[in-house]
C-alpha cells in the first residue's frame, strides 16, 4: 500500500448548491458549495473533487461561471465532472483551474472523447467515471446519465477499455451503496483494480475511517473518495463539513510510515 494515498472529499452540485444523494436519488440540499471549499481549505485538504448531477442527468452543459468563482476559492487541486460531452469544455475547465476532468457518460456514447481529451491534456488529468450496481447473481452492471440508463457492460471490462483509451485514472461508485455510509462495496473495487494497471479511486458508501482503510487494503484502490463522511455529523447527519485528522489516518492505517 502506498504510504499517503489520496483521501478525496466529493462534492455533489445542483443549481449551484451543494447536495447529498442517497443510492443516487432524493438530493439533499446542504448550503452553499463555495463555504464547504473555503472550510476545506482552512482544513488542509490535499484534493477536492466536484461532480455536477445536475448536468450530468440533464444532459446540460458545466456552469463555467460558477465554477471559475469556486475554483478561485480553492487552494487545492481540484477535478470536475458533469455535463462534459466535448473537447471545448474540457479546454475551459482547464483554463478556468480545473487540474482533473472526470468524463462518465460522454466517452460511453462517444470513444474519441476520451482520446481526444487525453490528446490534448495527457492521461494524468483525464479521469474516466463509471457507477455500477450489483444486480441478480451478485453479477454488476454499469449506469451512465446519473444513474438512469444501464449498459450491457460490466465495471471491470469497462475499466479496462477506459484504460486502453488513454484513461490515467478509474473512479469507480457504487450506486447501492452512495450515501449509505455502511461501507464501500470491497467486491466491486476489486474486479476493477484487478482489471487494469492505472490508478482507481473508489467511491460511495464510506461512514468513517475504518471503511478508507478497507477499501484501500482489501479492495485495492489506490485512493478513497466520499462525500457523506466529510458533510455529515452524527446519527442524526447534522450538516457540518469534517475532515479525518492526519492523527486518526495514521492510527487507523490508513497512512503508514513506511
Amino acid at each position: 500500500m502506498y504510504n499517503r494515498p489520496r483521501v478525496i472529499p466529493c462534492l455533489l452540485l445542483q443549481e449551484q448548491g451543494l447536495v447529498k444523494t442517497t443510492k443516487f436519488k432524493n438530493p439533499n440540499y446542504l448550503g452553499d458549495p463555495i463555504n464547504a471549499v473555503r472550510i476545506f481549505n482552512e482544513k488542509g485538504v490535499d484534493e477536492l473533487c466536484l461532480l455536477d448531477i445536475g448536468a450530468a442527468k440533464s444532459s446540460g452543459s458545466p456552469d463555467f461561471d460558477y465554477l471559475k468563482n469556486i475554483a478561485s476559492e480553492a487552494f487545492m487541486p481540484l477535478s470536475y465532472g458533469g455535463g462534459i460531452t466535448e473537447l471545448n469544455q474540457i479546454k475551459e475547465l482547464f483554463a478556468i483551474g480545473f487540474e482533473k476532468v472526470i468524463i462518465n457518460s460522454a466517452i460511453n456514447k462517444d470513444d474519441s472523447l476520451l482520446k481526444k481529451a487525453v490528446e490534448y491534456a495527457g492521461s494524468q488529468s483525464v479521469v474516466a467515471s463509471i457507477d455500477a450496481k450489483r444486480e441478480l447473481f451478485g453479477k454488476y452492471s454499469c449506469f451512465i446519465d446519473g444513474g438512469n440508463t444501464k449498459i450491457k457492460v460490466s465495471p471491470a471490462k469497462l475499466a479496462k477499455h477506459y484504460e486502453e483509451s488513454g484513461a490515467g485514472e478509474i473512479i469507480i461508485n457504487s450506486i447501492d451503496n452512495d450515501g449509505m455510509m455502511q461501507g464501500y462495496d470491497i467486491d466491486l473495487i476489486r474486479q476493477v483494480t484487478e482489471s487494469v494497471n492505472i490508478p482507481v479511486v473508489a467511491c460511495g458508501g464510506a461512514g468513517g475511517v475504518p471503511d478508507l482503510k478497507l477499501a484501500l487494503e482489501k479492495g485495492g484502490a489506490h485512493a478513497v473518495s466520499a462525500g457523506s463522511m466529510f458533510v455529515y455529523f452524527g446519527r442524526k447527519k447534522a450538516v457540518l463539513i469534517n475532515v479525518p485528522e492526519e492523527s486518526e489516518l495514521y492510527r487507523e492505517g490508513v497512512y503508514c510510515d513506511e
